[in-house]
């Protein structure tokens, strides 16, 4: 049986101004949902990005900080609390990749922290912050509260020039689970999205790269992913599609890391 839907739902979507971010904040919007996206960029710079959320029939705000520093972290929540008085979802998005990639042998610790401090540590914090408040939310009908992780293909598929970035991952993989476990219990589902190689301004440096190895058979759908298709994916999560697959992995890779002879 489904779970009722309670209209005039509020996600968050950190990172969620370009990319792959903004193709989830989108896909949410057309399903109703009121969107606060977060992002480090002046407002001036989104102004576009909120004009676009709202063609797309959503009421919609910018929260501008970096999920790496505890106090912008605060600002945020209580940000949207003040405009919206509630957040039922939210979309672990924001994340870095290293400045410059390097050999396993040649990171340094600064490198090391600029990636971990936001893909991971921010990302910790930030879940912690908002679990406590969905925990604190009362509903009189179930309010398909809920936490999607958005990782990477780069939490299982070594990269020795970019390691950092996918211990991060690697780690939201744990994340999930820990908090489906810790929030199962208030019927709040955790998932984990793991995009495969998705086409936004992070992946444009290489695109030649992937260009040649998707022609040569790299993954089953023989195209580049969009951040539309992960948008879809984070819909039918948010929907409240999959009631019983919390602290489950969704691939949307292409068929990317599916074994095969």
């Amino acid at each position: 049986m489904n779970q009722p839907v309670v209209e005039n739902r509020v996600a968050l979507i950190t990172g969620g101004s370009r990319g792959i971010g903004l193709g989830i904040a989108l896909a949410l919007a057309r399903e109703g949902l009121r969107i606060a996206i977060n992002g480090v960029r002046p407002v001036e710079e989104v102004n576009d990005v909120l004009l676009k959320l709202h063609e797309a029939g959503s009421e919609a705000i910018y929260c501008q900080g970096n999920i790496g520093m505890a106090a912008d972290r605060v600002e945020m929540l209580d940000h949207i609390l003040q405009h919206f008085g509630r957040l039922d979802v939210l979309v672990n998005n924001a994340g870095v990749a290293p400045r410059e990639r390097r050999d396993i042998l040649d990171v340094s610790e600064d490198d090391f922290d600029y990636v971990m401090d936001i893909n991971l540590k921010g990302t910790f914090f930030l879940s912690q912050l908002v679990a406590k408040h969905m925990l604190q939310m009362e509903e009189p009908l179930p309010s398909l509260r809920c936490i999607v992780n958005i990782s990477s293909i780069s939490a299982t598929v070594a990269s020795i020039n970019r390691p950092q970035y996918c211990l991060s991952k690697s780690g939201m993989g744990m994340l999930t689970q820990l908090l489906a476990v810790r929030l199962g219990p208030a019927n709040i589902p955790v998932y984990e999205v793991r995009p495969g190689i998705i086409r936004t301004d992070m992946t444009a440096g290489v695109t030649a790269k992937y260009d040649a190895l998707i022609q040569d058979g790299l993954g089953i759908t023989q195209r580049w992913g969009t951040p539309e298709d992960v948008g879809k994916a984070v819909a039918a999560l948010v929907r409240g599609d999959f009631p019983y697959s919390t602290g489950q992995v969704l691939m949307v890779d292409g068929g990317l890391t599916t074994q095969k002879l």
